[in-house]
């Protein structure tokens, strides 16, 4: 365990652990702004019990989400501070933006939207949620078109003198393909794990004959956007892997375990390969299909891991380019895989809620499936960063090259053990206040709320 391996696994466990907090927050911010409206709109008290109930859980989720999001910040100095140095010029400027304009904006309007109901005009509250849910994804765009710039770099040059990359094209960041197929898949992903949150919390009362007409409009409601989410999922991904079969041939070839350079290209069912994680012992494959998938045509030449490794040698010099392939390979079955499986039940509860589900006796398995969308979000976001190894920036800079020169093994164990206890806390925090919130049900949100009527100050629009 070098300093090296010790701060990886230090930022892969922060990364990780934030992540589980960040696409609900995406996703149900929309959900609550949703139901807020509809309030405003029909008076109908179920919606403002829901907005209040939802928005209690948002709540809760995006204060550790905010905590353990600072943390990774840090470690850009702390742990990589040569990858910093390198593209500092670049990497700040969506950083700031995203600090400056978009969390500025979704932590400000947040406080009024928990505070301003029926102190300000029923318009500016309902308003609040919503730049609460624009702020929250504009967060998350600048912050995933910095991480496209790392996986596909644009706009730049290198300075000779200093060695550092440097910005000279803001529009071509603003804009890289890359970034915005990362927007695309995240933000399907944040609503579809908001759904099936929903789904789950909704079915956990419903089947308990807890407010039942309530949490059906949400389950409802959850499993609608939920199909729609999941199928977006799915072709961003899509897209998203045609993309990178231009851009990063590699992390291509090794999240299908393609080892040789062949046309039409065999898609892999299922592959087992050697101790090494590099070498294929057996596996049972598919005629032409990866053609396919590569370039919508079943003739295509896909190059190989070993193709794409002789080729780096020979351009980036001495070196192993090829990616830990049982991660790459099983992290995107693992996605892929929970990905259908939403889809397919999606379309089993949106024909559901035709019948008299509420007296199903299968209603009472529904609350699992909220570890569905987290866990392909894992895989995926590990599949995302593994993938490009041993690159930090794709073709530029290696991630042994981005570590912090003077760092001991001593300073990383402790601050990794730190990391694991404190964040472990958090956890046990997270739970037990969303298992609280959520079996107290929406009576408790609505005593805590601001007790006064938002009819009231209507005349004020």
């Amino acid at each position: 365990m070098d300093a090296l391996t010790l701060s990886r696994l230090q930022f892969g466990l922060t990364t990780v652990y934030h992540f589980l907090f960040v696409p609900l927050t995406l996703g149900l911010t929309w959900f609550v702004a949703y139901f807020q409206t509809r309030y405003y709109q029909t008076r109908n008290e179920d919606f403002r019990k829901l907005a209040k109930f939802f928005g209690k859980l948002f709540l809760i989720n995006f204060a550790i989400g905010v905590v353990t999001g600072i943390v990774q910040e840090f470690q850009f100095g702390m742990n990589w501070s040569e990858y910093s140095r390198y593209v500092g010029d670049i990497f700040g400027a969506p950083l700031a933006i995203e600090a400056l304009m978009a969390f500025f904006m979704e932590s400000t309007f947040i406080g009024i939207w928990i505070f301003g109901e029926g102190k300000i005009p029923e318009k500016a509250h309902l308003a609040s949620i919503w730049l609460v849910a624009i702020g929250s994804n504009l967060s998350a765009l600048w912050i995933l078109l910095a991480n496209g710039w790392m996986q596909h770099p644009v706009g730049y040059v290198i300075n000779e003198a200093t060695g550092r990359a440097e910005l000279v094209d803001f529009f071509a960041l603003a804009t890289n393909p890359k970034g915005w197929l990362f927007f695309w898949h995240t933000i399907s992903a944040g609503l579809a794990t908001a759904s099936f949150f929903i789904i789950g919390v909704s079915a956990y009362h419903i089947f308990r004959k807890q407010n039942v007409a309530l949490f059906k409009t949400a389950f409802q409601t959850a499993t609608i956007v939920g199909l729609i989410a999941s199928a977006l999922v799915f072709f961003g991904g899509h897209t998203n892997g045609q993309f990178m079969y231009e851009t990063q041939p590699m992390k291509f070839a090794a999240i299908e375990a393609h080892w040789d350079a062949s046309a039409p290209a065999d898609f892999s069912i299922i592959t087992i390969g050697d101790l090494t994680g590099k070498r294929e012992v057996w596996s049972i494959r598919i005629p032409a299909v990866l053609s396919f998938l590569a370039c919508n045509n079943f003739e295509c030449e896909v190059l190989g891991v070993n193709d794409i490794q002789s080729k780096y040698l020979a351009q980036y010099g001495p070196g192993d380019y090829i990616p830990l392939i049982v991660v790459t390979y099983w992290s995107f079955r693992i996605m892929m895989t929970i990905g259908f499986m939403m889809i397919g039940l999606s379309l089993l509860f949106l024909l559901a809620t035709r019948g008299k589900y509420e007296n199903a006796k299968w209603m009472k398995w529904v609350p699992w499936v909220i570890a569905l969308p987290y866990l392909a979000n894992t895989s995926g976001w590990v599949l995302t960063e593994m993938g490009r190894q041993p690159w930090i920036v794709q073709g530029l800079l290696k991630v042994e090259d981005g570590v912090s020169p003077n760092l001991t093994v001593t300073d990383l164990w402790i601050s990794l053990i730190g990391y694991a206890v404190v964040y472990g806390a958090l956890a046990v925090a997270m739970v037990y206040l969303m298992k609280k919130y959520i079996v107290a049900g929406p009576e408790a949100a609505m005593h805590e709320s601001v007790d006064v009527a938002p009819i009231s100050v209507g005349s004020q629009d």
